[in-house]
């Protein structure tokens, strides 16, 4: 469920508003990334392909509508499952999660041939992840090997 610290902004109610009637799917969150311009909406547990749409035309016209590149990450209450959303479709071989000092490190072993498309153009996909894995589950640290 959502961390009650999570606390939307006025755009981001507005974005999700716009996400529901347009996809029909239930937006959980929205993140507005201004570093990489673009908006990423986590979509409840199995309704990513819905608010997707047939070879994308809802996340299109979602993308027309507000003028900035929009992702889709599926919802999951397990920080290893969120993850592999977040970097699909990049084959996660392993997650391993190591804890010291009190801080939590989520090691992702990529298939040698996907590692580029989990990092993403600048860092952008696994950016992606770190952002979701903070916000709910308060990792500072993603790692991709």
């Amino acid at each position: 469920m959502l961390s009650s610290k999570i606390r939307l902004t006025s755009d981001e109610m507005k974005y999700i508003a716009l996400f529901e009637t347009t996809t029909g799917a239930t937006a959980k969150d929205c993140l507005i990334d201004e570093k990489n311009n673009r908006i990423i909406f986590v979509a409840k547990e199995g309704e990513a392909g819905l608010a997707i749409g047939k070879n994308g035309k809802k996340v299109e016209l979602l993308k027309k509508m507000v003028g900035k590149p929009i992702e889709v990450v599926e919802y999951s209450d397990k920080p290893e499952q969120l993850i592999k959303n977040a970097l699909y479709p990049a084959k996660i071989k392993n997650i391993r999660k190591i804890e010291k000092n009190n801080k939590v490190t989520m090691i992702i072993e990529v298939d040698p041939k996907d590692k580029a498309l989990a990092i993403g153009r600048n860092g952008k996909t696994i950016e992606k992840a770190r952002m979701l894995v903070k916000r709910y589950f308060q990792i500072e640290r993603v790692i991709i090997v």
